[in-house]
C-alpha cells in the first residue's frame, strides 16, 4: 500500500490540493472535494509534510520564484510524459502554442492530443499548462478555468522585470 500525503491551501487562484508520494510532487489540482485515491493507496493528510512545497508553491505567488526544485512524481503514459516534460521546459511568463509542444516532441501533428495530455496534467502551475495557448493567441482549455489561466498568465507577466541598460560613465 502507497502512502500519499496530502493538505488544501488558499492561493491567488483559490483553493488547491496538493499530493506528494515518497518519490515527489504527485498532485497540485484545484481542489474541489474529497481527493480521489487511487488503487493501492492510502491518503493521509500531513500539511507538515507538504511545508517544503507549500513555501515553493507561496514564492511563486508571491513572485520570488520563477522555478521549482523539488522533485516530481509525473505517472502517465510515455506521451503525456514527453508532453509534460516538454512544459517544464516553458520559460516563466512565455507561452507556446500546441503545435509548439507537438513539434518539441517530435509529434507535429499531435496538437490534438498534445491538448489532451494538457488536460490530464496532474500538477496544475509547477507543471505549466497554462502557458499552453492556441495558435491564434488566445487562451482556451484549462482545468482550473481560462480566469485561473489569465490570471497566472498575468501573474507571470507582471513578476517580470525589465533589464534595463546601465549607463556608461553613470
Amino acid at each position: 500500500m502507497e502512502s500519499i500525503y496530502f493538505t488544501r491551501t488558499s492561493s491567488p487562484v483559490g483553493p488547491l490540493l496538493l499530493a506528494l508520494s515518497s518519490r515527489g510532487l504527485l498532485k497540485i489540482e484545484f481542489d474541489r472535494g474529497q481527493p480521489a485515491e487511487g488503487d493501492n493507496q492510502t491518503w493521509i493528510e500531513s500539511a507538515g509534510t507538504l511545508q517544503p512545497w507549500l513555501r515553493e508553491l507561496n514564492g511563486y505567488f508571491s513572485g520570488q520564484r520563477r522555478e521549482f526544485s523539488l522533485p516530481l512524481d509525473l505517472r502517465g503514459t510515455d506521451f503525456q510524459l514527453q508532453c509534460w516534460r516538454a512544459l517544464l521546459e516553458i520559460p516563466y511568463g512565455e507561452t507556446r502554442t500546441y503545435r509548439d509542444i507537438a513539434q518539441a516532441i517530435a509529434h507535429p501533428h499531435a496538437f490534438r492530443a498534445v491538448g489532451m495530455s494538457n488536460n490530464r496534467n496532474p500538477i496544475a502551475i509547477v507543471v505549466p499548462c497554462h502557458r499552453v495557448i492556441a495558435s491564434d493567441g488566445s487562451l482556451c482549455g484549462y482545468g482550473g478555468g481560462l480566469d485561473i489561466k489569465r490570471k497566472l498568465l498575468d501573474l507571470e507577466q507582471a513578476n517580470l522585470r525589465p533589464c534595463l541598460p546601465l549607463e556608461i560613465g553613470a
